[in-house]
């Protein structure tokens, strides 16, 4: 389906009854839809769930880099748009978390809670991302991808495969999606606004994440009253894969916290 008129087609998924508390999944960069698929089975069967594939990954459009942050999140907008989706729990990691930031500051009436996975208000710096951006273009993507593994996951994640699928879908991205995705994060300081939101929002940290480490995150979620946090022990940058018990369950509790499941 496209994201609006005029916009790029975005590949988006559809789980669980319509007519149930809507939740919106947003994966990092280097990922698709899929990286919710060991969580879905978990959530309450009562849910509308509701997946897509960012602009640039998976088999969304992939227009021409540079990314800015606020397409990202007009992309994520207009499906909820167009399906008349209000009051939604939001859950991104990674670039998701952002988009999700974004989109609650921009369109309260769509998101009524926030799930925050290792992500946070800043992530990294330009000179980081350009860095990132040149690797691409030089075609050391497979290189980056590698790299990016062993500070995503955990030394047990990485030996037991856990990171196998992910280190593939980053592989196959279109290094065009993952340029753009990398400008969009060098751009965006989202502390003063993110600081101004008033919703439910938990955020989830990674013990072992050594991209957004747990404390960014927790830093984050602590600037919106009222937040809660968990730590999960025994997982890096991508719970749902490495933790989705866990990861599942923290979810679960919130949203039944906050009346939504």
């Amino acid at each position: 389906m496209t994201s609006g008129k005029g916009e790029i087609a975005l590949n988006v998924q559809h789980s669980g009854p319509k007519i149930g508390a809507p939740i919106v999944l947003l994966h990092t960069f280097g990922g698709d839809l899929h990286l919710w698929d060991a969580v879905l089975p978990l959530l309450p069967e009562t849910l509308h769930v509701i997946r897509m594939d960012l602009r640039g990954h998976g088999a969304s459009d992939c227009p021409a880099p540079p990314y800015s942050m606020g397409a990202m999140i007009k992309d994520v907008e207009m499906v909820l748009e167009r399906e008349k989706i209000r009051d939604a729990v939001v859950v991104g990691v990674g670039l998701g978390g952002m988009i999700a930031q974004g989109l609650a500051v921009k369109r309260l009436d769509q998101v009524r809670g926030l799930v925050l996975c290792n992500t946070a208000a800043k992530i990294g710096h330009p000179p980081h991302w350009q860095a990132m951006i040149d690797e691409i273009t030089e075609g050391d993507q497979a290189k980056l991808a590698l790299r990016m593994m062993q500070i995503w996951f955990h030394r047990a994640a990485l030996t037991n495969g856990q990171h196998e699928d992910i280190l593939e879908s980053f592989i196959n991205t279109a290094s065009d999606g993952l340029a753009g995705s990398f400008a969009a994060l060098m751009g965006t300081d989202f502390y003063t606004p993110t600081s101004g939101l008033r919703l439910p929002c938990l955020g989830i940290g990674g013990a072992e994440d050594r991209f957004v480490p747990q404390d960014m995150t927790r830093e984050t979620v602590g600037l919106i009253p009222g937040s809660d946090f968990a730590l999960l022990r025994k997982s890096g940058h991508l719970p749902p894969i490495d933790q989705p018990e866990a990861f599942a369950e923290a979810v679960t509790g919130f949203l039944k916290r906050i009346g939504h499941a």
